[in-house]
């Protein structure tokens, strides 16, 4: 998470008492649906890199990282050695 987020949140903290268990849970559940997208994109990221990684192919049509506007990447995949 950005710290300019964590600090906004704590900012809504009150300074006239020490922070409650509710407190924390109003923080915590502000942030799990957003750590929770980050972690399923994460968790895809991983999962796609398994085949990527070394495979040196650059196919913009095959890739599930997909590249686009990738010039060198297409140049690669019509065997041409630069656009």
């Amino acid at each position: 998470m950005p710290l300019t987020e964590i600090k906004a949140a704590l900012d809504t903290l009150p300074v006239s008492r020490s922070p409650t268990a509710d407190d924390w849970r109003r923080l915590s559940a502000q942030w799990r649906g957003d750590l929770d997208q980050r972690i399923q994109q994460l968790t895809k990221l991983r999962d796609q890199l398994d085949g990527c990684i070394g495979c040196g192919c650059l196919s913009l049509a095959s890739c599930p990282l997909r590249n686009p506007g990738d010039i060198l990447g297409e140049a690669a995949a019509d065997g041409r050695d630069r656009p």
